[in-house]
């Protein structure tokens, strides 16, 4: 009998919005790399697909292939929540024998199943969560931790990069300048074709660090560990510290306990700090983000079910996919811009809730044109040599529609 790993999104994936708009739970930036391939690592199994709790169609892009009908009807699947975080009880899971259901605060943690069994609510329409449920499975409530709102990525992000960059490097194959000054550089890895320019500075004391294949590192930029920069990424000078930055992304300034999903822009000087931030975002010069309040007391930050307290005091923006802001943008602690918006009111604090394709010019909210967003979508993605999709288009025109309440008059 063979073992297969399967990932699912439950039904409250929205819980992380506006950073799951477009991007499905398992395709988040985490850590050392994202969800899936965290939990891949963990489980040491082959991932053979991922359920998602919504219609396909509602992403910008797929990156996973399922393939469930590969296993034999006896194989035994994990059908694991992508939201949730290996740990402790992930071992007590694997060493069960037979068909269990392991939950968490009253939510599906992981199941074990027989291939046969698993595969109609796999290749049917329901959600996976609640067809485990139905099933009366010997049921173990364990002490796992879910990623369930944005400030949780946040909060365990540093931690988990050091965890999945833990171990001996690998092979140093990029370039590394004589002139370069590498700290600890045995907790330091270079991948192939990746360049660190003279003057630039690795410091691996706090954590490990790893520059993705094809990365490059300019001068006068300062990494401090724990940090994941992915591929074709350009590090452009400043201070980037403890973060994940996803692949192809420019970043210049200081950067602080962050994570890039991937294609952002911010090039130049500002402070973005204890944030999460979408694909394709364009930070202008000067874009700062506050991320502690005067008083030091906890961050307060806008979710689908209203404010909540986020229980920390260090808490930035979370910020969609395809945002733009203009030269001087300040966004408060704890700011929600949601997917699509444009913000250009340099010198004044922005809303804290930002809605999905929002157009704030400094003084008032109005929709942002969806053709036009568009227009501007297909010529940040032209200068990347990418191209938006005709699904690209018709998933962006789904979210512009389920948005649509939020931007009306309250």
């Amino acid at each position: 009998m063979k073992r297969w790993l399967v990932l699912f999104e439950d039904e409250v994936w929205g819980t992380l919005a506006p950073l799951t708009d477009l991007v499905p739970v398992p395709a988040l930036a985490f850590g050392g790399s994202t969800l899936a391939t965290r939990w891949r690592s963990a489980a040491g199994l082959r991932l053979i697909g991922v359920h998602l709790a919504r219609d396909r169609a509602q992403l910008r892009t797929e990156p996973f292939e399922s393939n469930f009908s590969g296993p034999a009807e006896r194989d035994e699947l994990l059908l694991v929540n992508a939201a949730v975080l290996p740990g402790e009880w992930f071992a007590a899971a694997l060493g069960d024998v037979g068909p269990a259901c392991f939950t968490s605060d009253d939510r599906v943690v992981l199941a074990r199943l027989p291939a046969g069994q698993a595969r109609p609510m796999l290749e049917g329409g329901t959600s996976v969560s609640r067809a485990i449920a139905a099933l009366a499975l010997p049921a173990r409530s364990v002490a796992a931790r879910f990623l369930a709102h944005p400030w949780d990525l946040i909060e365990a992000n540093a931690a988990a990069i050091g965890i999945d960059l833990a171990g001996p490097p690998g092979a140093n194959r990029g370039q590394v300048d004589a002139r370069a000054c590498l700290i600890e550089p045995q907790r330091i890895t270079v991948e192939n074709g990746a360049v660190v320019d003279p003057l630039a500075v690795l410091d691996a004391r706090g954590g490990p660090i790893s520059i993705g294949a094809g990365a490059r590192i300019r001068a006068h930029t300062l990494v401090e560990g724990p940090c994941a920069i992915g591929a074709g990424t350009e590090l452009l000078g400043g201070r980037i510290a403890r973060s994940t930055i996803g692949p192809h992304c420019r970043i210049a300034g200081e950067v602080e306990e962050c994570i890039w999903q991937g294609f952002a822009n911010k090039r130049h000087h500002g402070f973005v700090g204890h944030s999460v931030i979408g694909e394709w975002v364009n930070l202008g010069a000067l874009t700062t983000t506050s991320d502690l309040k005067n008083n030091y007391g906890a961050v307060r930050v806008w979710t689908a079910a209203g404010e909540r307290d986020s229980g920390s005091n260090k808490v930035g923006a979370f910020i969609g996919a395809h945002v733009k802001t203009g030269i001087g943008t300040l966004l408060p602690t704890g700011a929600s811009v949601g997917t699509g918006a444009n913000l250009f009111g340099g010198g004044r604090f922005a809303p804290k809730r930002v809605p999905s394709f929002g157009w704030w010019d400094g003084e008032r909210m109005a929709e942002h044109q969806f053709e036009k967003f568009l227009d501007t979508a297909r010529h940040a993605m032209h200068r990347r040599g990418e191209s938006l999709s005709e699904a690209g288009v018709e998933a962006l025109r789904k979210c512009f529609d389920a948005t649509r309440a939020e931007r009306q008059p309250q």
